[in-house]
């Protein structure tokens, strides 16, 4: 995986009409995920919605110790990255934002991130169910939420308790997201052709 860092460039093809690296054209916008420094999570976003971008930076809270007592923090769900929703041929006024380093892609040309992969991850946050960072998760066996708050998203079941947990991924940035939920809710699903097989809780 690398990261676009150009001006705002792009290739045209033998047709004379530009194409992004993923087939995208001049005035689509899509989800992109944009690198960020260390920390400047909250600050990019603060700036691309002042700017009038459409943008997503899913946080999380976690519980951490301080000398005198334990405090409850919001952080980045996916540190290092924040999502915005642009026309990729447009993007220098994105790249120019303190602290943005670049568009992720491939090979100098950046890469949209899925919809529903947004969608998966917007729901996971707006669930009101436990849910936390976790280490990408590629394959397992895939599942459907039948009931509750995350009725009808798709994801791999990576444990067989009562809670079980239910892996959502990014691909773009290998790295995915776990959230908690009842075993009694899912059910086996067919991805990409494949056939379900039984998930056994």
């Amino acid at each position: 995986m690398k990261s676009d860092t150009g001006s705002g460039g792009a290739a045209t093809g033998g047709n004379g009409r530009q194409a992004g690296g993923n087939g995208t054209t001049q005035g689509e916008r899509h989800w992109y995920a944009l690198q960020v420094r260390p920390r400047f999570e909250k600050v990019v976003a603060r700036h691309l919605e002042h700017k009038g971008y459409e943008e997503y930076l899913p946080l999380y809270v976690k519980r951490q110790q301080w000398s005198d007592r334990i405090k409850q923090v919001e952080l980045p769900l996916f540190p290092g990255y924040i999502f915005c929703k642009f026309d990729v041929f447009q993007r220098l006024p994105i790249l120019v934002i303190p602290g943005v380093v670049s568009v992720v892609g491939v090979a100098r040309s950046p890469l949209a991130v899925s919809e529903d992969e947004i969608a998966a991850v917007q729901n996971v946050v707006k669930s009101g169910l436990k849910y936390e960072p976790s280490s990408f998760i590629a394959v397992g066996q895939w599942a459907r939420v039948e009931r509750g708050p995350l009725r009808g998203l798709v994801g791999i079941v990576v444990e067989n308790r009562k809670n079980c947990r239910l892996i959502v991924s990014v691909k773009l940035l290998q790295r995915s997201v776990s959230v908690e939920i009842d075993a009694d809710s899912v059910v086996p699903v067919s991805v990409d052709g494949q056939p379900a097989t039984m998930v056994t809780v």
